[in-house]
């Protein structure tokens, strides 16, 4: 895998997400662990399920957030 073209020294290990309805309730959070993806970008990905806290139905997210301008 080729080196990302840019990096962040300062960027944590993880970074935690918080989802929240239009009303500002709680539906959950994840937590997004550092990862270099296939391309070579560098960034986070998350995964994991949330709650409608009105209707309690389940959802599955998933998640990439990444650096801008890391693909080699």
């Amino acid at each position: 895998m080729a080196e990302p073209k840019k990096t962040d020294p300062k960027a944590p290990k993880f970074v935690e997400l918080s989802i929240t309805g239009p009303n500002g309730a709680l539906w959950g959070k994840i937590i997004a662990q550092e990862k270099q993806f296939s391309s070579g970008s560098v960034g986070y990905y998350a995964n994991g399920k949330l709650e409608n806290p009105e209707s309690h139905e389940r959802y599955q997210a998933g998640v990439n957030i990444t650096l801008i301008g890391s693909k080699p």
